[in-house]
């Protein structure tokens, strides 16, 4: 049963979680093998970065997964971004689809339904919308306007707020890991990072049929780009894979998980691994997730860093050009219809 108890499982961060919080200072919901970093002092000006820096390292070298707390983001917020998405989510189709992706164009923006996506060349089991950083119609693919549906007005105002909040977050850790990396503090900041690649995802998954073990919300894979933050609802789901095994990556309350992707371990040479991941919904009751990704600047380029010791790459994503380029490459694949039709 969802820590809620209500229909659906409710919001990650749901009253009654709240208030246990509030009763026990200590509680949180959910017990995980990753670690949990208090990322507090990379938001606090003056504050000692270098022991949280340590953390972040060796979960990036380790399991490249780790829960974050004290990040500072509203719980208000989050609540009304997971309340407007449950609202969408309940429409009809024929509702959805008044935002469906192929009207965003070369944007990429919009809803796809239960199946549209692909990972690995199998359909996944969710829907979804698609949004990016709001910008003007325009000649670029990946670029322009969001698409908001109209009958949950208020789903725009908490999605660009939180598209804001989310920035700022995964701008401070990636200090954090410029640190864990020798580097200063700005390294990311004044150069992949000056203008980034901002992708934000809200996921609905139906509950998982009990009866076909493979049918995955999201099949085995790993991240594009440089950082993932990813907001759980109470019904959990979340795989990481592991030196040991797989493992679960369960909610806990007042967190985010953060994960690093490929564009990260290229950075690297492979010291940071972006590690395979996968969902799948065996909760009873229908699932929200909202995964935040915080990439590289669409027109830099991703070499290996000078000091990168030469780890194993496994040359999934070994290429040249543009991160742009690259992550049009990844569309090509995870929505073939879309990008034949629309020729990004």
């Amino acid at each position: 049963m969802s820590a809620s108890g209500l229909p659906g499982g409710g919001s990650a961060f749901d009253a009654n979680s709240r208030n246990e919080s509030r009763r026990n200072p200590g509680t949180m919901v959910g017990v995980s093998e990753l670690p949990v970093i208090d990322v507090s002092p990379l938001l606090t000006a003056g504050a000692d970065r270098r022991a949280v820096a340590r953390e972040i390292g060796a979960a990036c070298r380790e399991t490249g997964f780790f829960y974050v707390t004290g990040h500072g983001v509203p719980p208000e917020l989050i609540e009304r971004l997971d309340a407007a998405g449950r609202r969408f989510f309940a429409l009809p189709e024929e509702a959805k689809n008044e935002i469906a992706m192929e009207r965003g164009g070369r944007a990429w923006r919009g809803f796809f339904p239960v199946g549209g996506e692909l990972t690995s060349g199998r359909p996944d089991l969710k829907e979804g919308v698609y949004f990016g950083a709001e910008e003007p119609p325009g000649p670029l693919p990946l670029r322009g306007p969001n698409l908001f549906p109209a009958q949950v007005p208020e789903l725009r105002e908490a999605v660009l707020a939180y598209l804001g909040a989310m920035t700022a977050l995964g701008q401070a850790i990636m200090g954090g890991i410029a640190l864990s990396l020798g580097l200063s503090e700005d390294y990311f900041r004044t150069g992949y990072t000056a203008r980034p690649t901002i992708l934000f995802r809200i996921f609905h998954y139906p509950p998982g049929p009990a009866d076909v073990p493979d049918a995955w919300g999201v099949g085995e894979h790993t991240d594009y780009g440089l950082l993932t933050l990813l907001l759980q609802d109470s019904n959990g789901g979340l795989q990481v894979r592991t030196k040991s095994g797989w493992i679960e990556a369960p909610p806990i309350d007042g967190t985010f998980v953060c994960n690093i992707g490929d564009m990260l371990d290229k950075l690297t040479g492979g010291e940071y691994r972006s590690t395979p991941h996968r969902v799948r919904n065996r909760s009873g009751n229908e699932r929200l997730s909202f995964p935040f990704f915080f990439d590289p600047g669409r027109d830099s380029e991703v070499p290996p860093l000078p000091y990168a010791p030469g780890h194993r790459w496994d040359g999934q994503v070994d290429f040249t050009g543009t991160y742009g380029e690259y992550l049009l490459s990844k569309v090509a694949k995870v929505f073939p219809h879309l990008f034949t039709r629309q020729r990004l």
